[in-house]
């Protein structure tokens, strides 16, 4: 019976050493932290000269947070106890062993009790062996303040994070793909120099008609790495939100993911989902009024036009044909005029070669259009010789704008400014007036509550879209007033392609809005800044009608 007790009197022991997310670059880069080492130490030299301590396993979270027990050797040791392996845990403190006290408590007051496990926090002068009322109570104290200890930090956390990011500080752990982090400021991210070079011909090849998925198969074929691959390429750290693969590969979605993002025009958008709390893991998003936008905040790696363009190419629907990985220059910009659906592509075969025709989508499916079958050739003509008379149109206005002298054509474009602003300024009190006296006209039983909320939610639509078009008459009055031509810049879209032979992808995309068909196979284009253009000719027009232009003629 003595040989019994004494082996009983021997425990089958885990050490148990955990640290915070802030050692997370030592962890993945295969380093204990000198944290967790100092931890370890302390623990074997108690257990030294103890020989009724039998060290089975140490199991180290390096990088885990304590307000959850979701960790990788925290579960293994767990593991181990419900097997029969372990039946004692020694920690430095119990706020290594977890910082959330209803879980905490329920495996120390619980579930280790039942199992026969002992506990021992050596700072905490804590052994669950000589359990009585006093310890029960420290520990559920100790806890407590273990708890309250991981919500302080996390507000002040949460605090200095946010302060950061209205400062333009990049706080994200890693850069994202096309950039790196900056050698001597790691808040600060710069152009990686090779993936820079990747993301460009991605924006590029998009704004040629390539799809998502045939930018991807080009990536691939051309041996260039997926970002994650990249980063093990280049011996970063990897964090993923998505599931990894031994070996990633490029898909659309990364393709998509890179052309949607504005980080590669300088925009750095942070607080895009919160954690509700310091103990719930998974983040939500937030609303957008809550980003932190910091615009010009890093060097771009595309121009504004270039992300703007591809930005438009994702807009439109640009359906490739199967097996393609290129759409065609008119694709998604065809509309019907007769009934305002698209206008599709489609191809036959005759026996001796392919014919192409565009024709109304709704009378594809439902033969109830009157628009007929137009050839592709025809109308792909046709938008040619329009295109090239409105870019000549456009580079005879530029001539004639380097030719009018300057001051008063600055005069002429701010007193048109300031009448378009008096104009929406009568529009906005015109719609407050009536907004105001909706509310008695509802009192007196003229209209119903439904009505009432519909119509004033008018007004506010109305109110807002003219306080948006003010703030564009003042950025335009700021330009004009500083001497700056710049609202004419839209010029340059058309005047660069001047001699312009036949259509591409990229050309229709910068200098035409949409194509409308109409059933007697006119063609009615929509070009790009075409109320710019309006305006400019009434400008010009003005000034030849006060004989400015004459003068300077």
């Amino acid at each position: 019976m003595q040989n019994n007790a004494n082996e009983m009197a021997v425990f089958n022991t885990a050490i148990y050493v955990r640290l915070s997310k802030e050692d997370i670059v030592a962890a993945q880069s295969g380093r204990e932290s000198n944290s967790i080492t100092n931890q370890k130490q302390l623990v074997l030299d108690f257990l030294k000269d103890k020989p009724e301590f039998n060290i089975v396993s140490i199991r180290i979270d390096d990088g885990y947070t304590g307000t959850n027990f979701d960790r990788p050797a925290f579960q293994r040791m767990l593991n181990d106890i419900k097997a029969g392996r372990i039946n004692c845990v020694v920690v430095k403190d119990l706020s290594r062993f977890g910082r959330e006290y209803i879980n905490s408590g329920k495996y120390i007051h619980r579930l280790f009790p039942v199992l026969g496990v002992r506990l021992i926090a050596i700072n905490d002068n804590i052994d669950t062996i000589t359990r009585d009322e006093s310890s029960e109570f420290s520990i559920t104290l100790k806890n407590l303040m273990n708890d309250n200890y991981s919500r302080d930090i996390s507000v002040k956390v949460r605090s200095q994070l946010q302060v950061k990011r209205k400062h333009g500080d990049f706080i994200c752990p890693f850069a994202p793909y096309g950039y790196q982090k900056c050698e001597g400021n790691h808040n600060r991210i710069e152009p990686d120099p090779y993936a820079a070079t990747v993301v460009q011909d991605i924006f590029n090849w998009k704004i040629q008609g390539m799809t998502n998925n045939g930018i991807a198969i080009r990536l691939a074929e051309s041996g260039i790495l997926a970002p994650l691959e990249y980063k093990r390429h280049k011996g970063e750290p990897l964090f993923s939100g998505f599931k990894m693969k031994e070996r990633c590969e490029w898909t659309a979605q990364a393709v998509a993911r890179i052309l949607t993002n504005p980080i590669y025009i300088g925009t750095l958008r942070q607080g895009l989902r919160r954690r509700p709390n310091y103990k719930i893991k998974k983040s939500i998003p937030t609303e957008e009024n809550e980003w932190v936008v910091i615009h010009d905040a890093h060097e771009p790696v595309v121009t504004k036009r270039t992300f703007y363009l591809a930005q438009k190419a994702l807009l439109i629907d640009t359906r490739a044909a199967p097996r393609a990985t290129t759409v065609y220059p008119l694709s998604g910009l065809l509309e019907c005029g007769e009934c305002g659906n698209a206008v599709t592509r489609s191809t036959i075969n005759n026996g001796y070669k392919l014919y192409s025709y565009f024709r109304c989508s709704v009378r594809t499916k439902e033969d109830r259009c009157e628009l007929k079958q137009v050839p592709e050739a025809q109308v792909e003509a046709a938008v040619l010789q329009l295109l090239q008379e409105h870019i000549s149109a456009v580079v005879e206005l530029d001539r004639c704008l380097s030719e009018i002298q300057q001051v008063p054509y600055q005069k002429i474009n701010v007193a048109k400014c300031e009448q378009r602003r008096e104009k929406l300024a009568a529009e906005i009190a015109r719609y407050r007036d009536l907004k105001a006296s909706l509310y008695e006209d509802m009192k007196e039983g003229l209209i119903s509550k439904t009505d009432f909320c519909d119509i004033r939610g008018q007004y506010d639509a109305r109110i807002a879209d003219a306080l948006i078009a003010q703030e564009q008459i003042d950025r335009e009055l700021s330009i004009y007033l500083s001497g700056e031509q710049s609202p004419n810049n839209w010029m340059k879209t058309f005047t660069e392609h001047r001699g312009l032979k036949s259509l591409t992808r990229a050309v229709v995309l910068e200098c035409i809005e949409k194509v409308v068909i109409h059933k007697d196979e006119k063609l009615e284009i929509i070009f790009e800044h075409s109320e710019d253009y309006a305006r400019l000719v009434s400008s010009l027009q003005e000034y030849a009608a006060r004989g400015i232009l004459g003068e300077a003629m």
